[in-house]
């Protein structure tokens, strides 16, 4: 394809209304393209170039859009969506996943790895982030009830957009270039080993990603992408590849979990008390629902365990940020004393 331009790259007025005149005049757009450890690759007009990440910039993902001088950053635009997660292990931060996305592809296996509770997951993050999800179901070449699993994922909204693909069928792949469009990004999210890149290589119409064997004793897969990335695809789209993420965990998607669960939200405004746990209260009109059947244990265990991690999550962040505010308080308070003392010397 031909150099590519702004718009090329998802450039719209929301970015552009933020831009300063003097920015405007003596600053360049790019938008992030790769993201490695200390470093990152820019996409602008006709160039690709590559910069350190400065030690005081604001945390930046893929997908980012930054306002940069031919010799550094100067600062992130802020962000029309972002996908974000509670990083790994102990530490009290967010890991952020990718920025400015207009449709996220969920991608999930099925094979014995297929889940409707890590689709339910994965929707709460899509929905806290208004960015309209497709749910893709891989392997159907290996399923033999394909179209009843699909019906149990259409069965979670109506609305949903719905795909069973073999990712090698180019027939089947074709179905999904309607979200492809120039200027368009769109996302891939899913755990390790349900088939994230080979399905991004049949997209590209290229071998562009590792892809691994899955183990047969438990159909996992190996995790080959290491890195996150955009890439180009034929119709002119961009497609961001992302790590599977084994530990996918929620936090601040209090909208998310709602909007993704509005039919358990909506009995619950039926129960008889406004802070009903939907346990063995009286009058409760979301387990009276259990038990006609017209609501899935399943979802209801899902959606009390999401809310809990939620605001398990929620909790932990906000308490270490409240400590970082006090921290940062008592150090100016201090600094602010040193310079009066030192006036009266």
């Amino acid at each position: 394809m031909s150099a590519p331009t702004l718009l090329d790259l998802g450039m719209r007025p929301f970015f552009q209304q933020q831009l300063s005149l003097e920015e405007l005049e003596s600053c360049l757009l790019g938008r992030i393209v790769e993201h490695h450890k200390s470093d990152v690759v820019l996409m602008s007009d006709n160039e690709t170039l590559r910069f350190n990440i400065p030690p005081k910039l604001d945390a930046v993902c893929v997908g980012d859009w930054v306002v940069f001088m031919p010799e550094r950053i100067i600062r992130v635009l802020e962000r029309q969506s972002l996908f974000q997660r509670k990083a790994a292990g102990s530490a009290l931060k967010y890991q952020l996943i990718a920025a400015n996305i207009d449709n996220l592809f969920i991608v999930s296996s099925l094979n014995d790895d297929f889940s409707l509770n890590r689709i339910e997951r994965y929707l709460a993050l899509a929905n806290e982030a208004g960015v309209e999800p497709v749910i893709v179901l891989t392997k159907a070449d290996l399923c033999d009830d394909a179209d009843d699993i699909r019906h149990q994922v259409q069965k979670l909204d109506p609305l949903l957009s719905v795909h069973c693909v073999n990712a090698l069928d180019v027939h089947d792949v074709s179905a999904l270039e309607t979200y492809c469009h120039k200027g368009k990004t769109i996302a891939f999210l899913g755990s390790s080993g349900v088939g994230k890149s080979t399905l991004v290589n049949s997209v590209l119409n290229r071998n562009e990603m590792d892809t691994g064997c899955i183990r047969e004793r438990d159909s996992k897969g190996r995790h080959t992408t290491t890195f996150r990335a955009i890439k180009w695809l034929p119709r002119g789209g961009l497609l961001m590849d992302t790590p599977g993420m084994r530990e996918l965990q929620l936090s601040d998607v209090k909208a998310g979990i709602q909007l993704t669960f509005s039919d358990i939200e909506s009995l619950a405004s039926q129960c008889r008390f406004s802070d009903c746990l939907h346990e063995d209260e009286p009058s409760c009109a979301v387990t009276k629902a259990v038990d006609k059947g017209k609501l899935s244990a399943r979802r209801l265990d899902n959606y009390k365990k999401l809310i809990r991690e939620e605001a398990r999550n929620s909790a932990t962040l906000a308490q270490r940020r409240a400590k970082d505010r006090a921290f940062t308080k008592m150090v100016n308070s201090v600094q602010e004393q040193a310079r009066s003392a030192k006036k009266f010397r």
